[in-house]
């Protein structure tokens, strides 16, 4: 209301002005005083000039004298309704605009949860530190001290001075909100950026943590990592508290579980200055920080076989990788899981360079790539376990149908060896599985002679029980499903007929089937335990911070239970045994614990080695570990990779 007053004395006096000032059309005082000055006299629109008696006409009409003076009015009076309008109005709008200028409003981030193993051993922490940024709308307006800004900030923080003028002229000037110039400042660089600060305008350091992860740890695909946040996924978490400086997670556990780790951002509101810097805090909401993240993960385990995997893959003179998986097989819990070569998560969360990310994706070992969950491999007898499965179920044999082995099995102008020159004679389904008998495979997976066998749809039917051909559901990204193949697809694929040879190589995991080194893994823990197939997972608890219990939202992780009879199960079991006992991987029965498992040599073509499969469990009558080892191009699997099975369980159970 005062403002309306005030703004209308002052229009009153603004009018009362104009009628006193003086017209400068009028002459004052006497005619005569005035030199060169002719007297008229107007009558109506005709003015007679005296002496000359010479009639004039008046220059200025009076219609356009009118329309001149209510024009100024108008005019006038528009200037008058803008007054009004700025002062009266929109004047709250406008003083919250210049409070705006004195009163800025920061997000503080919020801690990220710690992850834990399932021993309650951390396997990551947030240290301490320091960040550099610039508010755009408080940097200087002349390019050229802009340019010394940079250079200064530069000769600090060790960054190219075009790089940070580069964030300058990129930036909205119109923006308050922080943009970064450079994370993790070292101990020197904030003391000189602190002594110098009053000669920086529009930069600011900002406190934070920065993410550390275990070194040589083998943890680097199941933990993933952290980063800067980029345009796209700013766009899908865009109704979930991020901004443009925010981190998140990129891969891994810090991926998946991103919700429950991240936590919720505060808000601080200062005073600032003429140069952006803070005088004071005014109100502050504090932020939440995020949920602790327990894992099932036996950290101790996880060294082990990444110690013992990465012997194992040098001895064996490979160039490529391996994997090494353990899990309950009464819960499906991931006990570990290792794949090599792996990578630094420190140098991601520290900001990694262009330059060295791009070193990664070309390195031909592919460090970044999680062969666990993500490679796909032929299975080679590793197989073998699913088709006797299926053949027990369907009827076609038993514990005591017999095969006779005589080296392999001609078909027309093929054949199809045993690994075993002459063969292994007449074999059972227990010991076909215990010495990887070929041609019993053959015999059981495609037919014979009078015998009929499974075929291919029966046999990826069985596999399908076991998920194979789907992924797992794993809590980890970029899981693939494998491949099962079938007559319609070679048909569409290939432009060929499916003939009894793929049946054959389909058996004994061979030709197109491709699984990943989990599925095998987990389907073996199915036999294990007794028939429970079981979605594999990394969580067992989420806990909010100064929580007393983990909570599982998921308490139930079986996908499949009673799908296979217990008598034919049992039945595998046994084969699984004797391959310890007296067979393929007879070097382990002298293991202090009972153990049962399979070797497989997975051929791959194309001149190279073989991939090296063993995947057995302990003890074998009452289950508590299942593990499997996978060596890329690393030979036979009932040396190589069966070693490393034993060494890992030997020092397990001691």
């Amino acid at each position: 209301m005062a403002r309306v007053v005030k703004l209308c004395d002052t229009i009153l006096i603004f009018m009362l002005n104009i009628k006193k000032q003086d017209n400068p059309f009028v002459i004052k005082g006497k005619v005569g005083s005035v030199k060169n000055f002719c007297l008229m006299k107007r009558e109506g629109d005709s003015f007679f000039v005296s002496g000359f008696n010479e009639q004039l006409r008046s220059g200025i009409e009076d219609k356009k004298i009118f329309i001149a003076f209510w024009a100024i009015i108008f005019f006038m009076l528009i200037i008058v309704m803008r007054l009004f309008w700025l002062q009266v109005v929109a004047g709250d709008k406008y003083d919250f605009v210049a409070e705006g200028n004195r009163i800025r409003v920061s997000t503080v981030l919020a801690e990220r949860g710690i992850i834990y193993d399932r021993f309650n051993r951390p396997m990551v922490e947030n240290i301490p530190s320091t960040a550099l940024y610039f508010i755009p709308a408080d940097l200087p307006d002349k390019r050229d001290v802009r340019k010394e800004l940079a250079l200064t900030l530069a000769q600090i923080i060790h960054l190219d001075e075009n790089e940070i003028l580069g964030l300058f002229e990129k930036s909205n000037i119109a923006q308050y909100g922080p943009e970064l110039i450079k994370k993790n400042l070292e101990h020197e660089e904030v003391v000189l950026l602190n002594v110098f600060d009053d000669k920086l305008p529009s930069v600011k350091l900002v406190s934070e943590t920065r993410r550390s992860y275990l070194e040589k740890s083998g943890l680097a695909h199941v933990l993933g990592y952290i980063g800067k946040i980029n345009e796209q996924e700013i766009d899908i978490h865009k109704d979930d508290g991020y901004n443009i400086n925010s981190v998140i997670g990129k891969d891994g556990i810090e991926f998946f579980y991103e919700s429950a780790l991240k936590g919720k951002d505060g808000k601080q509101e200062m005073e600032v200055d003429a140069f952006g810097k803070t005088k004071k805090i005014l109100n502050e909401v504090k932020a939440i920080s995020g949920s602790n993240v327990f894992l099932s993960i036996d950290f101790d385990l996880q060294q082990k076989l990444t110690e013992n995997l990465a012997v194992a893959i040098k001895n064996s003179g490979t160039k490529a990788g391996g994997v090494a998986i353990a899990l309950d097989p009464q819960s499906g819990e991931i006990l570990a899981m290792v794949s090599l070569p792996d990578f630094d998560n420190n140098f991601f969360s520290a900001g990694i360079s262009q330059q060295a990310y791009d070193n990664y994706l070309v390195n031909q070992s592919r460090p970044l790539f999680n062969r666990a969950i993500s490679g796909i491999y032929p299975p080679g007898s590793t197989f073998k376990p699913i088709v006797a499965i299926a053949a027990l179920e369907e009827g076609l044999i038993n514990e005591d149908k017999t095969f006779l082995s005589t080296g392999g099995v001609a078909v027309k102008s093929w054949f199809f060896p045993d690994w075993k020159y002459g063969g292994h004679g007449r074999v059972n389904v227990v010991r076909a599985i215990a010495e990887s008998v070929n041609t019993f495979f053959y015999y059981i997976g495609g037919g014979y002679s009078d015998f009929d066998g499974l075929g291919v749809d029966r046999i990826t039917a069985y596999a399908k029980e076991f998920n194979l051909g789907s992924s797992l559901g794993i809590d980890l990204p970029g899981e693939a499903k494998g491949f099962l193949p079938s007559k319609e697809w070679k048909k569409e694929e290939k432009g060929e007929d499916w003939y009894i040879g793929d049946t054959y190589h389909l058996s004994i995991g061979q030709g197109d089937i491709l699984v990943t080194p989990l599925q095998i893994a987990n389907y073996i823990c199915a036999i294990a335990n007794g028939g429970t197939l079981y979605r594999p997972h990394l969580i067992k608890g989420i806990r909010r911070r100064n929580a007393e219990n983990a909570t599982d939202d998921i308490d139930d992780y079986a996908i499949r239970k009673n799908f296979i009879r217990n008598e034919n199960i049992e039945i595998v079991k046994k084969g699984l045994r004797q391959a310890v006992v007296s067979g393929s991987a007879k070097s382990l029965n002298s293991l202090p614990v009972q153990v049962a498992g399979k070797t497989g040599t997975a051929q791959v073509g194309g001149g190279q080695n073989s991939h090296a499969w063993f995947v057995g469990f302990a003890p074998y009558q009452s289950p508590r570990i299942v593990v499997l080892i996978l060596i890329e191009n690393g030979g036979e699997g009932s040396s190589v990779a069966a070693s490393v099975f034993g060494e890992v369980v030997e020092w397990y159970f001691n």
